[in-house]
């Protein structure tokens, strides 16, 4: 045998290097049972109520027919990432934040937004761009009616997802997706407020014209403003505590 032949049989043997192991059947699950766990939290209305919101382990394991060891672990990630915090003898509770932490929240999403905003409009394809008119193509964008509230909140959501999107920075994706959670909530609760859906079709309108004109600076500057102005809003109107 070749010393080139003899080398590369240490290094696969994990002899001179990284040794690795096939990954265990059960780390599927539990990433599976993570995924899962994530997308139902983050859809939930954390804030609509000051009940405590607690989940069932039993229950979880049930839902998602996999046994309690992948969903203890999947929680126990979650736990990591600040969404859920297991309490002994009452289950998992998904975790709130104080208005103060909301607050700050908004603010570290609205700086991080209003660059995707800016990369969006110097980066993003025609294509690209237009789908942001997409989201709101079933609503007349000068009057947002009360009963359709819920399918705006929706629509809203998932434009604000976009542009992050847009900015084409993985970095930038990263470092909203635990916002996201948050601030996604928090929208929500207070989208049917004070005519804050209307003032959002307004807001939104000018950011994609902005996009579209690929004038950076002004979208940049719209999207903070109109994030900032949430932050505001909360500050002032909202109870949290």
């Amino acid at each position: 045998m070749s010393s080139k032949a003899v080398l590369n049989k240490r290094w696969q043997s994990g002899e001179h290097g990284l040794a690795i192991e096939r990954l265990p059947a059960k780390e599927s699950f539990k990433s599976k049972a993570y995924a899962a766990l994530k997308e139902a939290i983050t859809n939930m209305n954390i804030y609509g109520s000051s009940e405590p919101l607690l989940l069932d382990e039993r229950d979880i394991s049930e839902r998602l027919g996999a046994s309690r060891t992948p969903i203890r672990e999947a929680v126990a990630m979650l736990e990591q990432e600040g969404l859920l915090r297991a309490v002994p003898r009452r289950g998992i509770l998904v975790v709130r934040r104080s208005k103060a932490e909301i607050v700050e929240m908004i603010e570290a999403w609205a700086a991080l937004e209003s660059m995707a905003a800016r990369l969006a409009a110097q980066r993003a394809s025609d294509e690209a761009i237009a789908e942001l008119r997409m989201f709101f193509k079933e609503f007349d964008l000068s009057r947002i009616e009360r009963d359709r509230c819920d399918e705006y909140s929706t629509a809203n959501i998932a434009f604000h997802q976009a542009l992050i999107r847009l900015s084409g920075s993985k970095l930038l994706e990263a470092m909203t997706e635990n916002l996201f959670f948050h601030v996604r909530a928090i929208r929500h609760r207070t989208i049917f407020e004070m005519d804050r859906a209307q003032r959002s079709a307004s807001d939104h309108l000018e950011i994609i014209l902005a996009i579209e004109a690929r004038d950076a600076d002004r979208a940049e500057r719209l999207v903070r403003d109109h994030t900032f102005r949430l932050a505001r809003y909360v500050e002032n109107h909202v109870d949290l505590d």
